[in-house]
């Protein structure tokens, strides 16, 4: 979010939980990227912060947890003592969660995480809603690279390479015609958040339809391998597919990665090695 839209994304928070009847003396951002994550006290709620214009986001993550929810799936839960829908203040759309503290003393083992992660896809396999497929995320993607005004930086070399590899490894994968169901679409370790009552995962809004292979790319290499019924081969190539998104994200010219320029070459130089 842009630093000028802080202050006022702060105050939409406050004001929308304070007109549910929730107490607010303080409010304090814990991450601030494409949409502001600010815990409010001492109500103790997390408010979720986006620019209106991504609403249909916002309402599609609240339709998504809501269902989870139903199937006792390890995400995170809209606050209960709110109706569970998006709110929209000042031109914000503004979404409030329970808080959970991070439990950091106790580390995610790559077994747990791979259970976490089979009984969040299981319980997606009894959720209904339609989603995007994995391939419109690629696409979003590819509209990066052939946009040079949004990547100027991304050098004409680095952005062939990426053109073709999200082309050739994505049209790859589906020509698998492996199974595909809901995912989460972004599981990665920033999404998985360790609270005392076991690993939960947040950030739902990037949903998608696509072998769980995908998703598995996401998460670190050895979990994989804890992971049951995986095939391998279609893993190796949802890591490259992934990888080549990730580093297409980096050289958005709007992205607030810390390091997200030197992370982008780091990876550019992993997809350029295993070529």
């Amino acid at each position: 979010m842009k630093a000028s839209e802080v202050g006022r994304a702060v105050t939409a928070a406050i004001s929308t939980a304070s007109a549910l009847g929730l107490e607010v003396d303080d409010a304090a951002v814990l991450h601030d990227s494409n949409r502001l994550a600010v815990r409010l006290l001492p109500c103790d709620v997390l408010a979720r912060v986006v620019d209106e214009g991504h609403q249909s986001d916002t309402v599609f993550e609240v339709q998504v947890a809501r269902l989870l929810a139903e199937t006792d799936s390890p995400v995170a839960a809209l606050d209960p003592r709110v109706e569970p829908r998006v709110y929209v203040h000042d031109g914000f759309a503004v979404t409030l969660w329970t808080f959970h503290e991070p439990v950091v003393s106790r580390v995610v083992t790559p077994t747990v995480y791979a259970r976490t992660l089979e009984r969040l896809h299981a319980g997606m396999r009894r959720t209904h809603v339609t989603a995007p497929h994995f391939t419109d995320r690629v696409a979003q993607a590819q509209w990066l690279i052939d946009n040079r005004s949004h990547t100027p930086e991304l050098a004409e070399a680095d952005r062939e390479l990426l053109r073709h590899t999200l082309q050739g490894i994505s049209r790859a994968i589906v020509d698998r015609g492996a199974p595909e169901q809901l995912l989460h679409g972004e599981p990665h370790p920033g999404n998985l958040l360790n609270t005392n009552t076991g690993p939960l995962f947040i950030d739902l809004e990037t949903c998608c339809r696509g072998p769980v292979e995908f998703d598995i790319a996401h998460a670190p290499e050895d979990v994989g391998d804890h992971y049951g019924h995986v095939n391998h081969d279609l893993l190796r190539q949802c890591r490259v597919l992934v990888l080549a998104m990730i580093a297409t994200w980096r050289w958005d010219r709007d992205d607030r990665l810390p390091n997200g320029r030197q992370l982008g070459r780091e990876w550019l130089s992993q997809i350029r090695a295993g070529q």
